[in-house]
């Protein structure tokens, strides 16, 4: 079986694969491992509520930018009073005995007033230091979608080049079908003619029984594979995907330096706490803020009318002006130490912040250090069992040789024949394993 009718055959299998629960698919995507980190930034739901977070963000920044700016009230009522408010005034004032009291109505029966009103924050320290942690928040919930992203991609890149070594797994498995299905083929022959026995027909059989049990059951991890693709970059189960990035031993080990050297700040991880850091200095400083006074600036300006019949707002209505402008200084003395129970809390928060990211600096080491390794060993590995491969099949094909030059016995050669099988299933995890290794390496260094 040729390399290309394998490679039609895999083409084949995938879109089967991928249709397998849908009685029609809706789409076929063609997709590179590029393409479909696009579409996990487009479509994942967790990307979508970090962005959405964000947004709430842009918003609670609009909110602080409003306490410094200025704030204009109107107001205007009217008041028809049914019953006229009495007021006792002394009764002398009247020419009456001293002690005695009068009521009088100073009040008109109908009262209107309309006005506007300006308050200017003119100084307030923990309005200051919002205005300028607004940016700064901004930058948090930017990195957290960098960091949910981040870890999305890892799964994406993971699953996807694993379907990409699949190919390789399925193109094996076709092979091994073939060699045993002609093995099945010739030892009947040989049966018939008298060379073979019954049993090393049925061996034959068996063999190939269980190298297509395998294949089916590798369909079936492709089919959950692209099947847990499609969820992560967020298309419709029903769709298909078409891989289209070429994968190679060269292309797996190349492009990457292995050595140890390697920034923190390359690091999401990193960078958000940092964030989290100057936002925790930005609370220390809001706190401490609370201590100042606070100065603003007040405004205004009421018109107000008054009379017995209703004709204030006629063109006889007679209306009068108030206006005004003043200045409020406002001083904290003391508020049973909650200030300061906020303020230490900040400070004990920010100390705690500043030793996660010293611990994350140390746990950054270790892991890319333990990815290294692994990556170095995953790459020497799968030469390794690539070479074992190779050998195995070279120990079987002159088994084989010998087998029907009557040199070899049926059990020779399905020894060797499960030799290979083994050597190649090794082969296939040695390239699962490095693929995963470069992921998590390229994660350890920031590189993803």
């Amino acid at each position: 079986m040729n390399r290309r009718f394998l490679n039609s055959y895999y083409l084949v299998l995938v879109l089967l694969a991928t249709t397998a629960f849908s009685a029609e698919s809706q789409a076929i995507h063609a997709l590179s491992a590029e393409d479909a980190i696009v579409l996990v930034k487009k479509n994942n739901i967790s990307v979508k509520a970090a962005i959405t977070n964000l947004a709430i963000q842009e918003q609670t920044n609009k909110e602080v930018t409003a306490l410094a700016l200025p704030k204009v009230t109107g107001s205007g009522a009217t008041t028809d009073y049914f019953n006229i408010p009495v007021t006792l005034v002394p009764g002398e004032f009247f020419g009456g005995a001293p002690g005695s009291y009068m009521p009088v109505q100073f009040q008109q029966k109908f009262i209107a007033s309309a006005g506007v009103a300006l308050t200017q924050t003119l100084f307030d320290g923990s309005v200051f230091v919002g205005l300028k942690a607004r940016s700064v928040a901004l930058d948090y919930y930017k990195k957290a979608i960098d960091l949910t992203v981040e870890d999305l991609s890892v799964n994406v890149y993971k699953v996807y080049y694993q379907l990409l070594v699949s190919k390789t797994q399925i193109a094996l498995e076709d092979s091994n079908i073939a060699r045993a299905a002609k093995l099945l083929h010739d030892t009947r022959v040989m049966n018939e003619n008298g060379f073979a026995e019954k049993l090393d027909v049925d061996k034959a059989a068996v063999q190939l029984t269980n190298l297509q049990t395998a294949r089916q059951n590798t369909a079936t991890t492709i089919t959950n594979g692209f099947t847990s693709l499609k969820f992560l970059i967020g298309i419709p189960a029903a769709d298909s995907i078409v891989l289209t990035t070429q994968f190679s031993e060269t292309a797996l080990t190349g492009g990457v330096s292995i050595d140890t050297t390697y920034d923190y700040k390359n690091r999401y991880d990193y960078q958000y706490l940092e964030i989290q850091k100057q936002l925790n200095d930005f609370d220390i400083k809001r706190y401490q803020a609370a201590y100042y006074p606070t100065l603003s600036l007040n405004g205004g300006y009421q018109k107000n009318a008054a009379s017995n019949t209703y004709d204030i707002y006629s063109k006889s209505g007679t209306w009068f002006t108030t206006s005004y402008v003043g200045l409020s200084l406002n001083v904290p003395i003391f508020e049973g130490f909650a200030k300061n129970a906020r303020l230490q809390r900040a400070r004990l928060t920010s100390r705690l912040t500043s030793a996660q990211v010293d611990n994350l600096k140390l746990n950054i080491g270790q892991e890319v250090a333990i990815a290294r390794n692994n990556f170095m060993n995953a790459i020497n590995t799968m030469n390794s069992q690539k070479s074992n491969m190779q050998t195995a099949e070279s120990v079987y094909t002159q088994t084989k040789k010998k087998f029907e030059s009557g040199l070899a016995s049926n059990t020779d050669l399905s020894n060797s024949q499960n030799d290979l099988i083994t050597a190649q299933a090794n082969y296939v995890n040695a390239l699962y394993t490095a693929v995963i290794a470069k992921v998590d390496f390229l994660k350890a260094i920031g590189k993803i």
